[in-house]
Formats: structure tokens, sequence, C-alpha cells
């Protein structure tokens, strides 16, 4: 009776939001399941139309054994319903991360006025405010989407993003997920607008590589970043328009160190009494063949290498997370807690659409598409 009544008010909720992804195919139940396998069976995924999002991450251990290495609900209508909305393992946007007063312009400009010519306003959804955070209150993350095409290894969904949250212009956007031999899951996202507007799009996947197995924080996983530069913040998560040098710093993971390494140093890095990350570190090189960032655990053996077309990488550790865990994480009677898991999120330079200094360009149109691939390749550890 409870999954009924979550099921009708998902129901409810989306009639409000309008059916935002449209194709030649019926829209999809958002929360039907759709499991791809790799003909080896070295990984297994599920997801869901709602946000074109990752539920479950089954890949195996040191010894063999399959587990579950990403958060979620047992029940995904909570994707739309939980009042706390913490993103787990969806595609975010239009603009992923957050934008200044919720405000740019375009061309570009810093500190936009609000009644300026070309200025738009973009409903603020975090800190008091201050800011709009991934994509605004109903990004891509809380819109259902469509699947066009399907088999035993991929999935294809499509949203049609029809000025959402205040954005110029409609959006056409596919994304696909593909798992491989070996242990591979592949993101790739295609973005087709009608008109100039800023995109930048991320995948928001929170990892537990234990799966709460033997440990329930990630404090002693080994982290490593191709990155000697982390965008600067300030007590919003803002950019400054700086960059921190990563040398004799808690963000210094050039080479593999333990997230914990200096984490008494971290309090207050992610704001107020926080410990821990919430930062964008910017890549040295590009990482399209080559492992960008790189994470595993020493408990479970389970090692994960991202490769990217993205410039940046965030690291958020969880400290903000307080959600029943599923059931094949201990939960329900257990919940997800600051630093269960650590999100990493390929992505372009954070509110570059208001730091016109960097000389980054996150302005699409026709005839400029975006897009966006990452590839998840787990292995083992002896």
């Amino acid at each position: 009776m409870v999954a009924v009544s979550l099921s009708l008010l998902a129901l409810g909720l989306l009639a409000k939001l309008g059916r935002a992804a449209d194709s030649v195919l019926a829209p999809d139940w958002p929360f039907d399941v759709t499991t791809l396998k790799a003909p080896d069976g070295s990984i297994t995924a599920k997801f869901v139309s709602f946000g074109a999002t990752l539920t479950e991450l089954w890949v195996k251990d040191r010894h063999g054994n399959a587990r579950d290495i990403v958060l979620g609900y047992d029940d995904n209508t909570r994707l739309l319903t939980d009042p706390d909305h913490p993103v787990f393992n969806p595609i975010v946007g239009r603009y992923a991360n957050r934008i200044k007063n919720g405000t740019f312009s375009i061309p570009i400009t810093k500190d936009p006025q609000p009644d300026g010519p070309n200025v738009f306003h973009i409903p603020t959804n975090d800190h008091d405010g201050q800011d709009t955070l991934h994509g605004g209150i109903y990004g891509w993350d809380r819109r259902n989407w469509t699947i066009v095409e399907r088999n035993s290894t991929s999935v294809t969904y499509f949203h049609l993003d029809r000025a959402d949250e205040g954005f110029p212009g409609y959006v056409e956007a596919h994304v696909t997920h593909t798992v491989e031999n070996g242990g591979i899951l592949h993101t790739s996202i295609l973005a087709q607008p009608t008109e100039k507007t800023p995109i930048m799009l991320t995948q928001h996947i929170y990892w537990n590589l234990d799966a709460f197995q033997g440990a329930d924080d990630v404090l002693d996983y080994k982290l490593q970043v191709d990155s000697s530069r982390v965008v600067a913040v300030d007590g919003d998560a803002i950019p400054t328009g700086k960059f921190t040098d990563v040398a004799g710093t808690p963000f210094d993971f050039r080479e593999a160190k333990p997230i914990s390494w200096r984490w008494n140093e971290t309090v207050g890095l992610c704001g107020g009494e926080c410990s821990g990350y919430d930062h964008c570190w910017i890549y040295d090189k590009a990482h399209e063949k080559t492992p960008g960032i790189s994470v595993w655990s020493d408990l479970s053996g389970i090692r994960l290498d991202v490769t990217t077309s993205n410039p940046a990488t965030q690291v958020y550790t969880a400290y903000w997370l307080n959600t029943p865990r599923k059931l094949v994480h201990g939960g329900p009677s257990l919940n997800y807690s600051k630093w269960s898991a650590v999100a990493i999120e390929q992505e372009g330079y954070i509110d570059a659409i208001n730091t016109p200094e960097w000389g980054v360009d996150q302005i699409y149109y026709p005839g400029k598409d975006y897009t966006w691939e990452s590839t998840y390749k787990f292995s083992t550890i002896h």
C-alpha cells in the first residue's frame, strides 16, 4: 500500500511538471527498470527512465563476489519524492554544479545586473537562495526521459528540455549507457540546442566500492587525480575566479593517497562545519584515453579508473548525506551518512558562465552541439 501511494504521488507530481520527454515512442513509466549485462558477466547495471538514472551497479570484488557499489533507493520513486534530494546517480543538467545567484547573461559577463539585457534567471535552490544547484529545482535529474533504443547491453534515453527552469531555448538530449566485457560502463551524451544557451552536464554517481561490507565510510580509499589546480570557491561554493595550487595542501592527490590523508585540514573546505571535499579539480591534460581520476578500496579490492572528454572532475565526500540505505547495503534501519560514499562527477569548469576571466566558452547553439563522454573501468587489486 505504501508503494502504491508513493507511485500515485509520483504520477501526480509528474503530471504537474509535464511530460518533458517526447519521441516517436510513448513515454515510459519513469521508474521502470532496464537491466544491462556484459556478456562476460563482469558488470550488471540497472537504470530507470527518471533522470536516466543508474540505480544499481554490480561488479566483482577480488574474490569474484558481485557487489552493488552505488548508492540509491529500494523504492526508486523516491528519486522524485525524497525531500533531501541527494541526487543519486542521474544525468544532471541543463547546467551542473552551481550558478551564482541563479543568474547569467549571454554573452557572459561578470556579475550581470538582474535587469540587464540578455540576462537570465534560474530558480535558486542552494545556500539559502544564493545559487542554483544542478539545473534548478527540477533539473534533468528530476525529469522523465524516454527510452528510444534498448538491447541487452545498451539503453538510449531522450529528453526534450522545453526551456526547463528558465534557460533560453529548447535542448534535445540523448544519453546512451552501455556495459562491456572487462567491467566497463560507458556513458555518452549529445545535447542539441535551438538557440544560444549554456550547457554543462555531469553524471552524479555516488560510489561505495565495499558495498558497506566491512566498512561504513570511504576515508581509507586511495584516490589519485591528475590535477595540480582546484577551483577556488567562496563560502557558497561559488568560484572566486582564481585557482588553488594543490602543492602542499590537502587537495594534492597527484600521487595516490588515502582520502583522509590530511583530514583535519579539510574542516570548512566544503562550507560551514563540513569536513572533506566538494571541489572541482581541473585536469592537467586531456583524459579521453588515460584515467584522469582513480579510486580503489584495499578492503574489497575493487578499483575504478575514469576516462572522460571533460576537462574537470568534482569530488564530493558526501558530508551532507542522511538517507536510508538500500536493503543490500544494510538498510533501511541504517542510513547513508557523511563520508559513506564519494561522488565523482566529470564536468566542465564550474560556473564558467559567470567567470569570463577564464575564457571558457560554455555557450552552445544550433551548429554547435554539446557532447559528454565518460568510461568507468573496474578491475581488482590483490
